[in-house]
């Protein structure tokens, strides 16, 4: 069975850093994209980040882009985003989420496209 399980978020001032991890298990790893998505009070799940299985390809939201890193340590089996320079409006539920599709070039930003997704971790950055 696949399983996803995310470090714990925190709360931060703006400006700070924070990076979450995810490790997986039940699953080839190194061959299925992950994905990083958000979740705000009152608002819809949004895609943050994805990676590739090679991390050949990554992709970002626009809200995101230049300030988080999207990462991968396929021996480890887990998947990193590193999240700087925060506001408050990053404040959300972060998950992590895999396909498994066994394409190793694939990552999506469409929540569709994955089929396991962690538990949530909380993130909250104070102005």
């Amino acid at each position: 069975q696949v399983q996803l399980i995310e470090s714990e978020g925190g709360l931060v001032q703006a400006g700070d850093s924070l990076k979450l991890s995810c490790v997986a298990s039940g699953h080839t790893f190194s061959s299925c994209g992950m994905g990083w998505f958000r979740q705000a009070p009152g608002k819809e799940r949004e895609f943050v980040a994805a990676v590739s299985g090679n991390s050949v390809y990554k992709y970002y939201s626009d809200s995101v882009a230049g300030r988080f890193i999207v990462s991968r340590d396929n021996a480890k089996n887990m998947v990193y985003l590193q999240m700087n320079s925060l506001k408050p409006e990053d404040t959300a539920v972060y998950f992590c989420a895999t396909d498994i599709t066994y394409m190793s070039w694939r990552a999506s930003r469409d929540s569709r496209e994955y089929d396991y997704w962690g538990q949530g971790t909380q993130v909250t950055v104070s102005s």
